[in-house]
């Protein structure tokens, strides 16, 4: 496995607990996310917990949803 791809996996990990966190703080459910991005609650579940890659798409349309900036989640 490349070096860099553990980099890449840690990175994952904080922008979808950062996106969890924003969740929570919001009020918002994984229901409401996956209402607004039309997926199922299940896809979103896996998604969030790093089963499933977060897609540029879906993370853009995440931001939106919680009227957050993208790079908030980088910081």
């Amino acid at each position: 496995m490349p070096p860099f791809r553990n980099k890449d996996t840690s990175l994952t990990k904080t922008v979808l607990s950062k996106i969890k966190l924003a969740r929570f703080q919001k009020g918002y459910s994984q229901q409401n996310i996956e209402s607004e991005l039309d997926i199922s609650q299940n896809a979103y579940h896996k998604i969030e917990s790093g089963e499933t890659k977060l897609t540029l798409e879906h993370f853009l349309n995440i931001c939106s949803i919680l009227d957050e900036k993208p790079n908030t989640f980088f910081d």
